[in-house]
């Protein structure tokens, strides 16, 4: 018999291994069924989640669920593992810590000193016993600062990702949708645009533009052009001024090699990035992207459910000290998320497991167009982030991104969730929209309805020579 067995009534549920365990305890969603590892019936989910929830949480620490010498994502978890701050919590079950989570015990201070004592895997768990408001209550409590030019994840503040991509990246479309974010207070978080062509000429004349616009207006923020990180260092090299390096990267090495990186090259490009001095107020300037399901996708993920091989990416993201980390939660598509209630959830999930484990989540409330979802399934999804403390969003022109043909959140959506929650942006970016007038005086975030046309129509002009 399996050491990871449960009886309800008359009837006995068996789970061959931790790993097994673990995906039968995952709420419903449709990338764990394409892999054949869902719980097959609510009832067995509901014996998984009560098994999980017995399980002493050292137990992570004891069992792998990818092999150490065949992982270097495993090896990072286990090497890096910060045993003092685990000692806190090392005596209670999953159960226990999700009940010490949401008791006063565990305070801003407390779960601060706790993250790096929590492995992936220890995150994930915890997360497959807690209902919607449990993810919501606890992440709030998590508080995780980083610094470039600007200060985010301050409580009572929401940033914004100004993501001006065009289909050809074309100067004058890109600058409109600068303007136009700008005007509503996007962009604390980064100007970051998706390049439509990925050669590094390309990459190093947008880079160039960005840092052009950001110097001419003193803006306190900073900017990021989405490529491989083998361009950006190419970039580099080259002398292009570069602020953040991006990569998407994954939760397990397989998968990361299908992107074309590990480790060694994410170490490479942060240690190119910094030596270039680019941050005034820090140096966190890495910018990660993941999303539930990319493993899968690669035929990766050893047997995992999706919510955890997610989770071990966030072990990758925090190696490197991020200004910024989001999950792309329903970009990938209906295949991994099939509706709008299992992106909530996973959104919620990402959230709250980066958040445990001391990393500056944001996220892109997004969907595919033909996914069982829509805007209203994201407005959820964007009040209950925004509630739960999340550190940053997108902000796309009318939330529809005419570059990468998905649905994802506006300036609209951002100055909405502001508004409603009382939410300001970074301080250092609040204080330039209100020295350029784009803000005015109020308790809440107000537009300035008066604004005059010099700034847009200069930056059209400024950005349009390029």
């Amino acid at each position: 018999m399996s050491q990871y067995t449960h009886i309800i009534g008359a009837r006995s549920y068996q789970f061959a291994d931790l790993k097994d365990l673990m995906a039968k305890a995952t709420p419903s969603r449709s990338g764990d069924y394409l892999a054949g590892v869902a719980a097959s019936s609510a009832e067995q989910r509901v014996a998984a989640q009560m098994t999980l929830a017995s399980l002493p949480l050292r137990t992570f620490l004891q069992q792998s669920l990818i092999p150490y010498e065949r992982d270097e994502v495993t090896r990072l978890i286990i090497d890096t593992h910060d045993a003092h701050a685990f000692a806190t919590v090392q005596h209670l079950t999953v159960g226990d810590f999700r009940d010490w989570l949401l008791s006063d015990e565990a305070d801003e201070l407390a779960l601060s000193a706790l993250a790096p004592g929590i492995t992936p895997e220890m995150a994930a768990a915890v997360s497959k016993i807690m209902r919607v408001q449990d993810l919501i209550l606890a992440a709030k409590k998590c508080r995780v600062i980083t610094r470039f030019r600007n200060t985010i994840g301050l409580a009572d503040r929401l940033a914004t990702r100004l993501q001006p991509n065009h289909p050809t990246d074309d100067a004058s479309g890109i600058a409109a949708s600068m303007v136009d974010g700008l005007l509503y207070g996007a962009g604390d978080a980064v100007i970051g645009i998706n390049p439509a062509s990925d050669n590094v000429q390309q990459v190093i004349r947008i880079v160039h533009m960005l840092d052009e616009v950001i110097r001419h207006y003193d803006i306190p923020t900073q900017s990021c052009v989405l490529t491989h990180i083998t361009n950006t260092i190419a970039a580099i090299e080259r002398g292009a001024p570069v602020d953040l390096v991006f990569q998407s990267i994954a939760g397990t090495e397989a998968a990361n090699r299908s992107f074309g990186i590990n480790l060694a090259l994410l170490a490479e490009a942060s240690d190119a990035a910094l030596s270039l001095g680019r941050g005034t107020l820090g140096n966190n300037l890495m910018y990660f992207e993941t999303g539930q399901g990319s493993a899968l996708s690669a035929n990766a993920n050893h047997g995992l459910d999706q919510q955890t091989c997610e989770a071990r990416a966030y072990a990758v993201a925090r190696r490197f000290k991020p200004l910024l980390i989001n999950s792309v939660v329903g970009f990938i598509g209906p295949e991994y998320l099939y509706d709008g209630k299992q992106i909530v959830r996973a959104g919620l999930e990402d959230h709250f497991c980066g958040k445990l484990m001391g990393l500056p989540m944001g996220c892109d409330i997004c969907y595919t167009n033909h996914a069982e979802a829509d805007q209203n399934d994201m407005d959820v999804l964007l009040t209950l982030l925004a509630t739960a403390g999340c550190n940053f969003i997108m902000g796309v022109p009318g939330s529809d991104d005419i570059m990468l043909n998905y649905q994802t959140t506006s300036f609209h959506d951002a100055l909405y969730a502001r508004r409603v929650l009382k939410l300001r942006p970074a301080p250092e970016f609040e204080a330039w929209l209100h020295k350029m007038a784009i803000f005015r005086d109020g308790e809440q975030v107000q537009l300035n309805d008066d604004l005059p046309p010099l700034f847009s129509d200069a930056l059209l002009r400024l950005v349009s020579t390029e």
